[in-house]
């Protein structure tokens, strides 16, 4: 008797990308090899989107104006940077809009403190961008892909991902509780890793890092993938023609693949 699929749980994740001296360079963390899902494994900073995250209240402290489900991902992506990298995609009050310059390292690293805090929900990211004149720059992050996990695992995310040009010289730093590191790499870089067995990357991640891969500046990834309609992935289990378990993946979604191996999915 088949079971109702788990109803996925909104999440978001954020590519923050630098340029680098050949390539543009994206910020990876590595998750603790104790949390549940991914341990261990390089992945970029994200996670479950929290009520707090919808709040109404947002809207005088965002800019940008994207709709009750974007809003809210947009909202959980720059928190969670926040929290697993210390970096802030947020401008002062007085400096909104689009365009408008980003804080730079002394806000974030007078924040820091705050990081630990805000990812226990011992306190309200929203109170802190309030009493620091704050707003998120929902604006500076482009959709970039959309994922959601197959009916059959126990636990499904509905995710969205984002790419945003790094804060200029804020310094990232894993949270050591759900991260254990962060670096900045090129994406074929961290692709190299995972063949060569020095990283492990999960399908959704490895794919992102492939679609990454073909920009060459982050003004080109910006003008690239800001034009680019992103297609919804929400993989089907299935067989390919040698009988191998696999999962099947849209297309037109444009990641160059639609088969993966289930023995290659880490999770």
């Amino acid at each position: 008797m088949s079971q109702t699929p788990a109803e996925p749980r909104l999440s978001a994740t954020v590519l923050i990308i630098r340029d680098g001296e050949e390539v543009p360079q994206v910020l990876m963390v590595k998750r603790h090899y104790q949390i549940d899902f991914a341990a261990g494994a390089l992945v970029f900073p994200g996670g479950k989107a929290n009520e707090e995250d919808s709040d109404p209240a947002w809207d005088a402290f965002t800019d940008g104006d994207f709709g009750p489900v974007q809003q809210d991902a947009r909202i959980a992506a720059v928190r969670e940077a926040f929290e697993e990298s210390g970096l802030l995609l947020a401008r002062h009050s007085s400096q909104r809009g689009p365009g408008a310059t980003l804080v730079g390292p002394a806000v974030s690293e007078r924040l820091a403190p705050h990081r630990g805090p805000v990812d226990r929900r011992e306190e309200s990211f929203l109170e802190l961008m309030r009493d620091n004149d704050l707003v998120l720059a929902l604006d500076s992050l482009i959709h970039f892909g959309h994922w959601i996990t197959p009916d059959m695992m126990p636990k499904r995310f509905d995710t969205h991902f984002y790419i945003a040009p790094a804060p200029a010289d804020q310094i990232a730093a894993h949270d050591g509780r759900e991260t254990t590191d962060a670096v900045w790499l090129g994406a074929q870089e961290a692709l190299d890793m995972e063949l060569a067995e020095q990283a492990t990357i999960i399908f959704p991640t490895r794919m992102n890092l492939v679609k990454l891969a073909r920009a060459t500046s982050v003004a080109d990834a910006a003008s690239r993938f800001g034009s680019e309609e992103v297609v919804s992935v929400l993989p089907k289990a299935g067989k390919d023609e040698s009988g191998q378990p696999c999962l099947f993946i849209p297309e037109e979604a444009g990641y160059g693949q639609t088969i993966e191996l289930l023995s290659r999915v880490n999770v």
